[in-house]
């Protein structure tokens, strides 16, 4: 299994593992700090040396307990590099838009679950930009100005940020944990990783993240949207 770097240390930016597989063009690594994706955070993307070959990497996945890192230019397959020793470099300015981003996208989260009490039905990120939709039944110009204000008071407030991974049982002790609408959690999985927003929000969350809400910048809600009879979009974009 892959052993994921990124899940206790999301400011890595290069790292050293060993190839444990290959398959066509990608090869699946012992350890990693590229996030491979999910929960509305793209997949990171960055660079591969083994030697003196270097390869791009534009797309990772995760495979069962592997993450596969796809290598770009060789259409018709890699050399067997397993066991072979490699550096990876993330595109830290892309990882760095997108943990502010994801932790923009947990502040307001965190707001509207507080102050409305509205859950979570969908999402997703790319850097500096996010959606995220609410269980509200209406939303006007001006219950969404409001929203922008508040969690612009959350960002200059800087909250910490903590991450744990906790046994499955005691994660799904802590009131509120799942904020989505619909349990995501595999009954398989038996850690789960939480991320708290000191004072603010506290869920379960695989992505990558800021230590400070300062670190965020400013959020502007840049657009608002009717998905449904109680599904509204609210877009943000940071500064």
């Amino acid at each position: 299994m892959t052993e994921l770097l990124y899940q206790t240390d999301a400011y890595r930016r290069q790292f050293d593992a060993t190839v444990i597989a290959v398959e066509a063009n990608a090869v699946a690594l012992d350890r990693t700090a590229f996030y491979p994706g999910g929960g509305g955070q793209p997949n990171d993307i960055g660079s591969v040396s083994i030697g003196e070959r270097t390869w791009q990497v534009a797309i990772v996945r995760k495979q069962g307990g592997d993450v596969w890192h796809e290598l770009e230019g060789e259409p018709s397959g890699i050399p067997d590099v397993k066991n072979q020793l490699v550096h990876g470099a993330l595109d830290w300015d892309r990882r760095y838009k997108l943990m502010r981003t994801h932790t923009a996208l947990h502040i307001l989260c965190g707001v509207v679950w507080r102050d409305y009490g509205a859950s979570v039905t969908g999402g997703n990120m790319e850097p500096l930009r996010g959606r995220m939709d609410f269980e509200f039944e209406t939303m006007r110009q001006e219950l969404v100005r409001e929203i922008e204000q508040k969690i612009n008071v959350e960002v200059a407030a800087s909250r910490a940020t903590r991450v744990a991974i906790l046994p499955r049982d005691e994660a799904f002790k802590i009131p509120d944990l799942i904020r989505t609408k619909i349990n995501l959690l595999p009954d398989g999985i038996t850690e789960v990783r939480t991320v708290e927003i000191v004072g603010l929000d506290l869920q379960a969350d695989g992505g990558t993240h800021v230590a400070n809400t300062s670190e965020v910048g400013r959020i502007r809600v840049v657009d608002y949207k009717s998905k449904g009879k109680i599904n509204k979009r609210i877009e943000i974009a940071i500064e």
